[in-house]
C-alpha cells in the first residue's frame, strides 16, 4: 500500500473555521453559494466533515474532507444522465455515500450534481471542473488531484482530463462509457428498432407514428411504468418462463439474441433508448438525428432475412452526428496516468467499451499511460470497495513514483484492503475483452478509433454553436 502523509484534524479544522468565517460575508446569487457545513452521509459520517453548496451555474455539489486527510483530492463525475430539469442537490451526496471508500482511504472528495438533468458531456465536464475550483478556493491546492467517474461519469471524467489535463495528476475510470456517445449507444439504437419490429407496440399502430431514432415523441406522456407494461405485453419478461406465451418467449429470445443485451437489463436499456434518446434528440440536438443503422446486418433471430427486410432503417444527420461526437467522444490525447476498472459481466456498459478505449488511446499514441484492470463482477452501478481501494492505491503510487502498475499487482494488493472492507477481491489479471465490434454491430468506419482525433476536435471547436448547449 502507498502511504502518504496525513493532515491532522486540527489542520483541517482550521481550514474549516476560515471557511466558516468566509460564510459570514454575503455571496451574490450569480456567484453561487460557498460551501456550507452539512451532515455527512452515513458512509463517511464517522471519518469526515462535509459541506454542500451550489456553483454559479446552478450545479449543486458536495465535499468531504477526512479527519485524517492525506492531502490529495478525488474529483468525482456522476453517471446517468438523470433526466430531471434541474440540478438535484441529493445526487452528489448520494454519490459521496456510494463511493465512501475514497474518503475512508484518506482522500478529500468533491462531486457535482451538474447544473441540469439531461445529456451533455461537456456541460458535465464544466460543472465537475467548477466543483474542483470550489474545493481549491475553500481548502487550498491539494497535494495531488485525481478524477474519477463511473458509467456515463467515466466518459465525463475521461473528457475532463482531456480538456483540463494540467489540473489532474491521474484518472480512475470505472465501468465507463468509453466508446463515447456516437458509437457507445449503437446497441441501444439496435434494441429500439429490433424491439419495434417484433413488438409493434412502441408506438402502437393506433398511436401517432414517429421515426424510432427519436426514442419517443417530444410531447409523449409515456411513463417508465407504461413502457414496462408494453415490454411485458410483448415478451413476458417479468413472468416465469412457464407462464409466457410461445410468442412472448420467441420475441424475447429473438430480441436478446440479436441485440446481445442481457435479459436482466433489457428494460433499463429500452428505457434509455426511449427517454434518454428523446432528451438527446429533442432537447439537445433540436430534433436532429445523430444515429444510423442503414448498413447494419442483424443476425441471431429465428428469421434474419425477414428481420432485415422489415426493421426500420435510417441515416444520421451529419451535423447531429458531429455535434454528439464533439460533445462526448474521446480523442485519447491525454498524457496522465489512467487506470480503468471494469466488471467483466457488466450488464449495462459492456466490458468491450474498454477495447474501444484502448484502441482510442493507441490511435492517439498515449496507450503507455493506460492500465486496464478487470474484475469478475456482474453489477454496473458499483463494484467491490476492496477493488476500488486497490485501484486507487495503484493509481496514486503510479503518480508518485512513476512506476506503471500491472493488473497482477493490483490483484495482489487487494486482499490487504479486503481486510478492512470485506467486500471481496475479484480482479482477474489475465482477462482481455473482445473487440467492441464483436459485441456491437459496427457502422461504416466503425473499426477505426478514435472516432474523433485531437486535430478534428480542434477544427470543429471553431464552428459556431458546435456541440450541445449547456
Amino acid at each position: 500500500m502507498t502511504h502518504r502523509p496525513l493532515l491532522s484534524r486540527a489542520v483541517v479544522a482550521a481550514g474549516a473555521a476560515a471557511l466558516a468565517g468566509a460564510l459570514l460575508a454575503p455571496v451574490p446569487a450569480a456567484a453561487g453559494t460557498a460551501p456550507a457545513p452539512a451532515a455527512c452521509p452515513a458512509g463517511v459520517a464517522d471519518v469526515a466533515d462535509c459541506w454542500t453548496g451550489q456553483d454559479a451555474n446552478g450545479a449543486h455539489y458536495a465535499i468531504a474532507v477526512p479527519h485524517e486527510w492525506n492531502g490529495d483530492l478525488v474529483v468525482h463525475a456522476h453517471g446517468g444522465p438523470d433526466l430531471a430539469a434541474a440540478s438535484d442537490p441529493e445526487r452528489s451526496v448520494e454519490d459521496l455515500d456510494r463511493w465512501a471508500v475514497m474518503a475512508r482511504e484518506g482522500y478529500a472528495w468533491v462531486g457535482s450534481a451538474y447544473r441540469r438533468g439531461g445529456y451533455g458531456t461537456r456541460m458535465a465536464v464544466a460543472d465537475t471542473e467548477s466543483a474542483r475550483e470550489v474545493f481549491v478556493e475553500a481548502f487550498g491546492v491539494p497535494g495531488r488531484t485525481y478524477a474519477h467517474g463511473q458509467s456515463w461519469g467515466g466518459d465525463v471524467a475521461a473528457k475532463l482530463v482531456e480538456v483540463h489535463p494540467a489540473a489532474y495528476e491521474g484518472v480512475l475510470l470505472t465501468n465507463g462509457v468509453l466508446a463515447g456517445a456516437s458509437r457507445g449507444y449503437d446497441y441501444r439504437v439496435d434494441l429500439r428498432v429490433v424491439y419495434q419490429y417484433y413488438c409493434g407496440n412502441h408506438p402502437r399502430p393506433s398511436e401517432p407514428q414517429y421515426p424510432l431514432w427519436m426514442g419517443l415523441r417530444k410531447d409523449s406522456t409515456m411513463t417508465s411504468a407504461g413502457l414496462r407494461s408494453r415490454l411485458q405485453e410483448c415478451t413476458g419478461y417479468q413472468s416465469e418462463p412457464g407462464d409466457r406465451t410461445a410468442l412472448q418467449q420467441r420475441n424475447l429470445d429473438d430480441i436478446l439474441a440479436v441485440t446481445k443485451v442481457p435479459e436482466r437489463t433489457l428494460e433499463s436499456h429500452l428505457r434509455f433508448a426511449t427517454f434518454t434518446f428523446r432528451d438527446i434528440v429533442h432537447h439537445r440536438l433540436d430534433g436532429r438525428n445523430p444515429f444510423s443503422n442503414r448498413a447494419v446486418r442483424y443476425s441471431g433471430s429465428h428469421d434474419d432475412e425477414a428481420l432485415n427486410k422489415g426493421v426500420e432503417r435510417f441515416s444520421a444527420d451529419p451535423s447531429a452526428e458531429r455535434d454528439l461526437t464533439w460533445d462526448s467522444d474521446l480523442t485519447g490525447a491525454v498524457r496522465i496516468p489512467t487506470l480503468t476498472l471494469h466488471a467483466i459481466d457488466d450488464p449495462t456498459v459492456f466490458v468491450e467499451h474498454e477495447s474501444a478505449y484502448r484502441e482510442t488511446r493507441e490511435g492517439a499514441g498515449t496507450a503507455d499511460d493506460l492500465v486496464q484492470v478487470f474484475t469478475a463482477e456482474s453489477e454496473h452501478s458499483s463494484l467491490s470497495n476492496s477493488g476500488y481501494a486497490a485501484a486507487m492505491d495503484a493509481l496514486a503510487a503510479w503518480t508518485e513514483t512513476g512506476a506503471r502498475p500491472t493488473p497482477a499487482g493490483v490483484a495482489a494488493s487487494c486482499p490487504g484492503f479486503d481486510a478492512t472492507y470485506g467486500t471481496g477481491c475479484f480482479i482477474d489479471p489475465t482477462f482481455a475483452p473482445a473487440p467492441y465490434a464483436d459485441r456491437v454491430e459496427p457502422r461504416p468506419g466503425g473499426h477505426r478509433w478514435p472516432t474523433m482525433t485531437a486535430a478534428q476536435e480542434r477544427a470543429w471547436s471553431r464552428i459556431p454553436g458546435i456541440g450541445i448547449e449547456p
